[in-house]
């Protein structure tokens, strides 16, 4: 809409790519950082040398005009945004692309799609902003199926209809998020949902991976604010009751979120939304003991304060990000309704208690929409870096560097170890595959029974293996994370890249469950094969 240009290989807008001066500090950070890195810049290959096979599969005439078999829009939807599927799209190495590109504008295009993929064998992969970072997106479907189809969502980007009274809207799964902030402002309303991905990811992606938002405590989850889905499969549609609770049975909601585009794809829902904020408080706190500081977070998040960031760097992190040589937790609470500076007041008392320290006053703001809240100079930067972080990480890569994220979430009993385990297994790996680096930790979302420590692996790799070296780290902090009792995703989703490990985190019953559903709604199993339930034979 602004006229920039998505880049096909990496992340965001090829306009925003790190250069010059930007690029220039960055390499200087990592090379003092990693002092024996070779940090050479490769350039992305062009897009004929991929060698891409012409299409398998032709549409029916009325879906024709949707359908795209132009390569680069193929090349661009065969991979999400992890950092093996960046550097293998540097390499040259997309094996898996998908045969056509179909964009529906309306529900009946997506029923006219499956009804031509089921009876043809065509596999469908659902595609919202395409930032998924575990394979869910990519078409690495298997030799069973006579194309694949990558279903892109985000022509159907409406805001249908908003209940100001009950504070819910209907919203089309393909809207992006600043799309669908921008039609609620009108209206003074907010869904209040901020991933990292939030400008190059959609509702319907939300949905389907459980994504988590920015805000620490409360509703965290896009579980916390769906109302009710509406859901085209292979054998129907599956709508669900509008209600904002109910006892009945299972919830058919809960069947469908979290399914990545296994079960069905996902063409609206109500979700629920809030009044935008007017009142901001916020504060930086320094640990010079980061225990301490994960003390003071367990603290915080046992008080019942809910703020809406509580967010604790460890020292690399907040070095590497904010600047900082200590522990920093970025702390913030807001509301629409009423100051909130008593309750950061008492935030900060517990942080005092715990050893935290203030290098700058609280921060305090009072209006409504406002676009600058109350972050002190440290939350600034992290804000900034937090922004730039996936160009960041995509130059690095194309420098040879080894730099990804897995988050996970553990009770408070559990961390201590987990986080010792986690650091020993990655440590060890990279020494095993050659690679020089740091291991990270931040808290993204806390909870009263535990954290979501999210890891950062910052490492010098060999150019043209950083992949494979980045698949050995992987394997052992995966098995790190199931061995010490943690999930191996809090909001990531599954997609193929997980699979291993939530095949051995579920029960076995609830597997055999979800595969017979599968069997119920995607009889020929062509929705998503590989992503987290393999169809029935």
């Amino acid at each position: 809409m602004d006229g920039r240009t998505r880049s096909w290989w990496g992340w965001g807008h090829v306009e925003d790519a790190v250069t010059g001066r930007e690029r220039a500090e960055l390499t200087g950070r990592t090379a003092q950082l990693l002092p024996d890195a070779d940090l050479t810049a490769h350039p992305e290959p062009p897009v004929g040398s991929f060698g891409v096979r012409p299409s398998r599969v032709q549409p029916p005439p009325a879906l024709a005009a949707l359908a795209s078999e132009d390569v680069r829009d193929r090349l661009a939807h065969s991979h999400g945004q992890a950092f093996r599927d960046v550097v293998r799209a540097l390499l040259g190495r997309l094996p898996h692309v998908p045969d056509l590109v179909v964009r529906p504008t309306s529900e009946e295009h997506v029923v006219q799609v499956l009804e031509w993929c089921d009876a043809a064998k065509v596999a469908v992969v659902p595609f919202g902003g395409g930032s998924s970072v575990v394979g869910g997106v990519e078409p690495r479907v298997g030799d069973d199926y006579a194309g694949v189809v990558s279903l892109d969502l985000t022509a159907m980007n409406r805001v249908l209809e908003v209940d100001a009274t009950s504070r819910a809207a209907l919203i089309e799964a393909g809207a992006l998020g600043p799309h669908l902030e921008r039609r609620l402002r009108p209206h003074g309303l907010t869904l209040r949902f901020f991933p990292q991905s939030f400008e190059f990811s959609s509702l319907g992606g939300w949905l389907a991976t459980r994504a988590g938002g920015h805000f620490a405590t409360h509703l965290t989850h896009i579980d916390d604010l769906t109302e009710s889905l509406r859901v085209v499969t292979p054998a129907g549609v599956v709508e669900t009751r509008r209600l904002p609770a109910s006892g009945a049975g299972p919830s058919p909601d809960r069947m469908f979120l979290g399914s990545e585009g296994s079960l069905g794809v996902i063409t609206r829902a109500w979700v629920r939304l809030q009044d935008r904020p007017r009142w901001r408080s916020g504060a930086s706190v320094s640990f010079s003991d980061h225990d301490a500081g994960v003390r003071a977070v367990r603290a915080l998040s046992q008080s019942g304060l809910n703020p809406a960031n509580c967010r604790l760097l460890d020292p690399v992190e907040a070095f590497l990000n904010a600047g900082s040589p200590t522990a920093v937790l970025l702390l913030g609470f807001e509301s629409a309704d009423h100051p909130v500076d008593a309750w950061l007041d008492r935030a900060l008392e517990l942080c005092r208690d715990h050893g935290g320290t203030l290098p700058e006053p609280p921060r305090h703001t009072d209006g409504a929409d406002r676009t600058g809240d109350a972050r002190t100079g440290a939350a600034d930067t992290w804000r900034s870096a937090f922004l730039r972080m996936p160009y960041q990480r995509d130059a690095l890569a194309a420098q040879g560097m080894i730099v990804e994220t897995f988050e996970t979430a553990c009770t408070w009993d559990r961390f201590d170890a987990l986080r010792a385990a986690v650091d020993a297994a990655a440590r060890d790996a990279m020494r095993q595959v050659g690679a020089t680096g740091v291991v990270t930790c931040r808290f993204t979302h806390v909870y009263p029974d535990g954290p979501a420590p999210y890891f950062g692996v910052y490492a010098a790799g060999r150019w043209g293996s950083t992949v494979e070296q980045w698949d050995e780290i992987k394997r052992a902090v995966s098995e790190a994370l199931i061995a010490g009792g943690a999930t191996i995703t809090h909001h990531h989703a599954v997609g193929r890249d997980h699979r291993p490990w939530y095949d051995r985190q579920r029960p076995d019953l609830f597997a055999a469950a979800l595969r017979a559903g599968k069997k119920v709604f995607d009889p020929s199993g062509i929705l998503n094969p590989g992503a987290v339930v393999d169809p029935l034979p």
